[in-house]
């Protein structure tokens, strides 16, 4: 899936672009924007892979706000809608991944989407690898080779089959990093579904069992649990 966010300080442009994307089934829209300020808020909560910009916006310009919206790990392909096509060279310094023309051409934008899954197949594989203290040094873990991982102030403890790491990343980025396969079930734990052994069942919350070698027990926060059980089809 092209995961884009639209960010148009016009609620009828961004509605328009948002019915043409609908024609390409491997495209979500996964938020909208009116302004660059708000884009650039929406960003730290949302994963996307592109972002429809418009140029000419109350307070921050969609030029001046591209490098921002690419400051990440794996930074968004930048596309500018803009009726302005004088902006195109300001547009292009700025790394755009391509600019279009209002109102957008259905067929135009079809090549765009076109190259956004070529680029996207192109960085299919991510490394799935998690730095953690260990030695005095750095060990790099596997996904699969975590069990949960445990909120420690601003850092986490990440726990494997029989031992447990220091990382120096939040529960919270490692809820990012880590993906669908694990699940927040309280503000304090993340478990990987997949090392989930069985459930316990208390009188007013269950508590999940892991495949672990100290055969933890964690708490399932009662806000989590109807989540939770849909997930693990119970």
């Amino acid at each position: 899936m092209i995961r884009a966010l639209l960010v148009d300080d016009e609620t009828p442009a961004r509605s328009e672009l948002a019915y043409l994307l609908a024609a390409h089934g491997d495209v979500v829209v996964v938020g909208e924007a009116a302004s660059a300020a708000e884009a650039l808020e929406l960003a730290q909560r949302a994963v996307y892979d592109v972002v429809f910009l418009d140029v000419e916006m109350p307070g921050i310009t969609g030029v001046e706000a591209a490098p921002l919206v690419r400051e990440r790990a794996d930074p968004p392909a930048v596309v500018f809608v803009t009726a302005h096509a004088e902006y195109a060279v300001d547009a292009f310094a700025v790394e755009a991944f391509d600019y279009l023309l209002k109102p957008v051409d259905p067929q135009r934008l079809a090549r765009v989407i076109e190259r956004l899954r070529e680029r996207t197949r192109e960085n299919a594989v991510p490394v799935e690898k998690i730095p953690v203290v260990a030695a005095g040094g750095t060990e790099l873990l596997d996904y699969d080779q975590v069990h949960f991982v445990q909120a420690e102030g601003d850092y986490s403890r990440v726990h494997t089959y029989d031992r447990s790491y220091l990382s120096t990343l939040s529960i919270g980025d490692l809820e990012e990093k880590l993906g669908p396969r694990f699940v927040r079930i309280h503000r304090s734990h993340l478990v990987n579904l997949a090392k989930v052994s069985g459930v316990r069942r208390t009188t007013d919350r269950f508590r999940l069992q892991l495949a672990d070698a100290p055969k933890t027990e964690l708490d399932v926060a009662r806000r989590q649990s109807r989540q939770l059980r849909e997930k693990l089809g119970l």
